[in-house]
């Protein structure tokens, strides 16, 4: 099995999380990053010992590079991944894929084109709770899903976003509370209850100044299945608490606490189920991100790149694709809508 070259474009925050997961692959090792921010390229250089360069376009020129990973803005997304496409390397783009769908699409199509893989991070789908969860609801065990919720209750302070000029805003961040930070969370759900058939919503600033975007949100959702579910979603519930996603059905709830399960109780009740809801009582380590965005740890992020690994190797499909990716981003924009316009709003978004 081959070794893979990885690279990574934008060397901000989320950049470090995807160094350490490359730094752990038994099949990968980093072997240059780009950015323009010549502080922030070398620190990764450092202590990587790998190249920087401030021109993307050389780093992609490396014949040793296999893989590229974009970690610029939400709202930079496209250039970048584009470039990686045509120069024929794999394509990692962290999320959102995009914060438009006409530029995750642009996107897609350049990866199709370039006969490329791409991968667009979702690492929450890889915790052991989660791979449980979506089994458990391939079996049928849950009987007919009837509510799927989500629960994103975190705190970001005002120097959070005064840190960074394009935290914030529409053009680079493409959203607040629900495109950056709940965006893993809607994932999810979505991963879980399938597709969502239409939304209605509220969005609002509530708690910081300077910022375009939204700091609350909550929506209301019918899904496709014909369950109904909720997305709540801020940056203003102080001190921050970990994520909930809790899947209801006629036989059986499940709620995922970050990575941990915190209820599991099924009709009727199997032998294993009292160790599955003792093995997955102590699984989460970190903050989860709730008030803290660097308080999370990169496993699951080095679990979806063995995942891509795997799927070139094997010629296999991946579990997050380009299509996988693009779907969070598109309930995320039909409630932005459905606040906007004060109207129930359909998917797909025309």
């Amino acid at each position: 099995m081959k070794t893979y070259g990885f690279g990574i474009i934008g060397c901000g925050m989320i950049s470090d999380f995807h160094a350490a997961a490359i730094s752990e692959l038994e099949h990968g090792q980093l072997v240059g990053v780009s950015s323009r921010n010549a502080d922030n390229a070398k620190r990764l250089t450092d202590k990587y010992n790998v190249d920087g360069y401030s021109d993307y376009n050389e780093l992609l020129n490396r014949s040793d590079l296999d893989i590229v990973c974009v970690c610029t803005p939400s709202g930079a997304h496209l250039e970048p991944a584009i470039a990686a496409a045509e120069s024929g390397k794999h394509v990692v783009v962290e999320k959102p894929l995009e914060i438009t769908l006409q530029r995750c699409d642009e996107i897609i199509q350049a990866c199709d084109e370039a006969d490329v893989q791409l991968c667009a991070i979702f690492n929450s789908r890889f915790t052991e709770g989660a791979e449980l969860v979506k089994s458990t609801i391939a079996s049928g065990r849950f009987g007919k899903l009837t509510l799927g919720d989500a629960y994103i209750k975190w705190y970001r302070s005002q120097e959070y976003y005064d840190s960074g000029g394009w935290r914030g805003t529409w053009d680079l961040d493409g959203g607040g509370a629900l495109m950056n930070q709940s965006i893993h969370a809607i994932d999810l759900l979505q991963y879980f209850m399938g597709p969502v058939k239409s939304v209605q919503a509220f969005t609002d600033t509530l708690a910081h100044e300077r910022i375009e975007v939204e700091d609350v949100a909550v929506a209301a959702l019918r899904f496709e299945n014909g369950a109904l579910g909720v997305i709540e979603g801020t940056t203003a519930a102080y001190p921050g608490m970990f994520k909930k996603t809790e899947i209801c059905g006629t036989k059986g709830t499940a709620i995922l606490e970050e990575e941990d399960i915190v209820k599991w109780e099924f009709d009727p009740e199997l032998p294993e189920d009292s160790e599955i809801r003792e093995k997955f009582a102590q699984q989460t380590d970190t903050g989860g991100g709730a008030s803290d965005p660097r308080a999370i740890n990169h496993a699951n992020h080095r679990r979806q790149l063995e995942n891509l690994i795997n799927g070139l190797e094997n010629d296999a499909s991946i579990l997050v694709d380009g299509r996988e990716g693009r779907k969070a981003v598109e309930i995320i924009l039909a409630i932005y809508q459905s606040s906007r316009e004060g109207r129930i709003v359909e998917l797909p978004l025309q």
